[in-house]
């Protein structure tokens, strides 16, 4: 039976044990820490847990301030109101300072679900990746949001990592790498290569499994890193196949498919498709409606990669 797990449900598991390893990690939350799954971290070390009420601006402002102590403050809520409604702190107290503040934007994408098109984050790529000093994380599974948690303590700088609300598939093991800025090669192909993050990923896997049957081999590569972008597997995937779809849970502009196309277009052209939200706002719904809605499926993918194929073909 195919396990299934939510990225903020691991985050949540992972801060707590890293609390109890080092007493320099605080958290923030803006009265969201039963959804940020932080309640853990509050009940046993109320200490080290700030609750700033709905103000997220605030959020960041003391993050940044503590860290000039020397803590490592995770400060987390939901990603549209920690990225947009406070971007103007996170651009100046804690990018232009470069200061040592975590933040997790939980909630993102279009699977948030019922709540609507004002609590669908489907920007935050977007305005997180040209923040300079910012690291930017978007792990496409539960295993990988724990490393991913543990490797953003470990460095010095902003760093700000995507999570997702609904469970989804477990695709990566333990023993699995996890580099911030490297990507992973999920599955080999030669024909087109999918780059995909965050829960895309699962659903790129299974587009590659169909193609398969139809002779087209497809090779997944999870970029969990949207910032450094790993740019040397990129263009390696685009010699080796000289074909390319990106898939993210996020706008069209600017996110992931935007961040591919820079490097291809200075190092190695090939044809393009995009998979991602077009130019539009989400809806209430449930998360698997939602994305057959805005056409972010395996079966989307599998066709984007066809009409890429297609172009590739043209193009000699």
């Amino acid at each position: 039976m195919e396990q299934k797990k939510a990225t903020r449900d691991a985050f949540g598991e992972a801060i707590l044990r890293m609390g109890r390893e080092n007493e320099d990690i605080v958290v923030l939350s803006a009265d969201l820490e039963d959804s940020t799954r932080t309640e853990s971290f509050k009940n046993e070390f109320p200490e080290r847990f700030f609750n700033l009420g709905i103000a997220e601006q605030d959020l960041l402002g003391t993050a940044a301030g503590l860290s000039m102590e020397g803590l490592i403050p995770f400060a987390c809520s939901f990603a549209v109101f920690i990225t947009n409604q406070a971007y103007g702190i996170l651009r100046i107290s804690i990018c232009y300072d470069n200061r040592n503040v975590k933040i997790i934007g939980s909630h993102a994408g279009i699977t948030v679900g019922p709540d609507g098109a004002t609590a669908q984050c489907l920007e935050d790529l977007a305005i997180t990746r040209v923040l300079p000093n910012l690291t930017v994380l978007s792990p496409c599974d539960a295993v990988e949001a724990t490393k991913a948690t543990e490797a953003m303590a470990g460095i010095r700088g902003p760093v700000y990592m995507r999570l997702g609300r609904t469970a989804f598939p477990v695709i990566t093991a333990e023993r699995d790498a996890f580099e911030i800025g490297k990507a992973n090669v999920m599955r080999e192909g030669k024909d087109v290569a999918v780059l995909a993050t965050g829960l895309m990923v699962s659903e790129s896997l299974k587009a590659a499994r169909m193609l398969s049957e139809e002779g087209i081999e497809a090779r997944v590569i999870n970029i969990h890193t949207v910032k450094p972008i790993d740019e040397d597997e990129i263009i390696r995937a685009a010699r080796e196949t000289a074909a390319v779809v990106t898939a993210e849970e996020h706008q069209v502009h600017g996110g992931l498919g935007s961040a591919v196309a820079e490097v291809l277009a200075c190092h190695s052209p090939v044809p393009v498709e995009m998979i991602a939200v077009r130019d539009i706002f989400g809806e209430s719904g449930q998360p698997e409606e939602l994305l057959a809605k805005y056409h972010l499926t395996d079966t989307d993918i599998a066709e984007a990669c066809r009409r890429v194929l297609r172009r590739k073909k043209e193009i000699g």
